[in-house]
């Protein structure tokens, strides 16, 4: 079992289709909208089809404020290491830290050859690339005296200058699959990414051990090379959590072009697969404790310890000065049976919820640090303003407004599932819910009247200069009503879907 302790990290590995590049763009800032921590793009500059990826990158980095970026991986044959290095230090300087560096030894060797580089046997290539290394950080060691000096055999700098610096420590990520590689990676590198089509059962944990020894044996910590894995397709969250805490995964990259995969895995994935190795990690529950505010009483399992499930509390705190409903009023459930037993599966249905919940908890979040970067004139900083010039505000709005739309259609979606089959089911197999039923989805019909004033606060911001006071106010009253419900439905629904489950 080998789990580093490191925090958990997901984002996105997205193709640079040179046939689509506003949609690729499009694609990145959306990963970044939604709550990943990380966008990447593969690297294959012989690629006719491909946008070239530190191009891409930068412009990128131009159209983000938060997320960081990184190839996936970096073809070092054909980006020589020096020239690589201040690439990568220009662009951390000029996105504020925000940049990684994916190396890799080469691959498809007919076509780097058929772009001018020669070919290298398996063993040069990975002597190549740790001469690279060598170029690169010496390059970024600016407090080092006098000018770079590396002797390769593939890789000759002597008397060049050092710098600049990047602005943070920027992890330099090996491609790696094969012993030399993976030995590379344990003495020389932040991170090792492979990517899991490409392994085998049992691979994760062979390349742990070679990586491990290796960092012991250069004088290093195994938990200084964070683990990261690409992945694709059809996974379950507890596949991913066992990656976590089993082979030493502490960033999941999912490759795909699907906007709705990649929102799903920022709002639901992302945040089940936290609080999963979090209660594993610390030997507790997951969910927050309970905090002093009505809630359900505890429910006593025989023979195990009361009802796990907590629902988040509602801390009371208001933003806007509109009430749209009486929060007294609201009608409560019947008490949980004591006697009751839940197994694993029940109480993970329940926890779906909050977990679900918890997705659109940190968007709203990111909303309102959307408008105060708005207000405070910081979205678009270093875009020419010769490409901008009257178009600066209207690149503003429509920054926010897409996230806004984007994370309204979520809600809205959210709901809608809920209203149509879960809201039936709880009155069918229990109609001692009916009333709370109702009114939460008279709730739903309110929130959704909110949204739109969301919407038509938005569209007023696109011609009117002075209408972020009015979006502010419209999104507060959101966050007041929709804060309020997701913890009012926690409360009554968490043990019913646990008891009743979801159909």
């Amino acid at each position: 079992m080998s789990d580093y302790g490191h925090p958990l990290e997901f984002g996105s590995f997205i193709t640079p289709s040179a046939a689509d590049p506003t949609g690729v763009v499009a694609l990145a800032v959306l990963a970044e909208q939604a709550g990943l921590d990380l966008v990447t793009f593969q690297d294959h500059p012989y690629q006719p089809g491909f946008l070239d990826t530190w191009t891409l990158l930068s412009h990128v980095a131009a159209r983000t404020q938060k997320v960081h970026l990184a190839a996936n991986v970096t073809n070092l044959p054909l980006r020589p290491p020096a020239v690589l290095a201040r690439s990568v230090a220009s662009l951390d300087l000029l996105s504020g830290g925000r940049i990684e560096l994916g190396l890799g030894a080469g691959a498809f060797w007919e076509a780097i050859e058929a772009m001018g580089t020669p070919r290298l046997a398996p063993a040069q290539a990975v002597q190549a690339l740790e001469e690279g290394i060598d170029v690169i950080r010496q390059l970024w060691d600016v407090d080092a005296r006098g000018p770079i000096r590396v002797h390769g055999d593939f890789h000759r700098v002597v008397g060049a200058k050092r710098g600049p610096a990047p602005a943070h420590h920027v992890g330099i990520w090996l491609g790696a699959y094969k012993p030399r590689m993976l030995a590379l990676t344990g003495r020389r590198a932040d991170g090792w990414l492979p990517s899991l089509a490409y392994l085998k059962d049992g691979d994760l944990a062979a390349g742990n051990r070679i990586i491990d020894e290796a960092a012991l044996e250069a004088g290093r910590k195994p938990g200084d090379i964070r683990r990261l894995l690409n992945i694709g397709g059809r996974f379950d969250t507890h596949e991913l959590a066992d990656l976590a805490l089993n082979d030493g995964v502490s960033t999941f990259i999912l490759a795909s072009d699907d906007p709705d995969e990649l929102r799903r895995f920022a709002a639901e994935v992302a945040p089940a697969v936290r609080a999963a190795v979090a209660a594993e990690r610390s030997g507790t529950p997951s969910t927050p404790p309970p905090a002093p505010v009505p809630a359900r009483p505890s429910v006593t399992v025989a023979g195990r310890s009361p009802f796990s499930v907590t629902p988040t509390p509602d801390d009371g705190v208001r933003r806007s000065s509109t009430v749209v409903w009486d929060e007294q009023t609201r009608p409560t459930g019947p008490a949980p049976d004591p006697d009751h037993t839940y197994t694993a599966h029940d109480l993970a249905t329940g926890r779906h919820l909050v977990q679900v919940h918890d997705g659109l908890r940190g968007e709203l979040a990111q909303i309102h640090d959307l408008i105060d970067q708005v207000e405070a004139g910081t979205i678009d900083v270093g875009t020419a303003r010769s490409h901008i010039n009257t178009m600066t505000m209207r690149q503003n709005n429509w920054t926010l407004g897409t996230y806004c739309e984007s994370y309204c259609r979520i809600v809205t979606t959210h709901h809608t599932i809920e209203d149509r089959s879960l809201f039936p089911h709880l009155r069918r197999a229990d109609p001692r819910l009916a009333p709370v039923v109702d009114r939460l989805e008279q709730e739903h019909h309110v929130i959704h009247e909110v949204l739109e004033g969301v919407d038509k606060a938005l569209v007023a911001l696109v011609s009117t200069p002075d209408g972020l006071p009015a979006l502010r106010e419209a999104v507060n009253l959101l966050s007041d009503t929709l804060l309020s419900h997701l913890s009012y439905e926690e409360r009554e629904l968490i043990e019913p879907l646990s008891r009743l489950g979801m159909q």
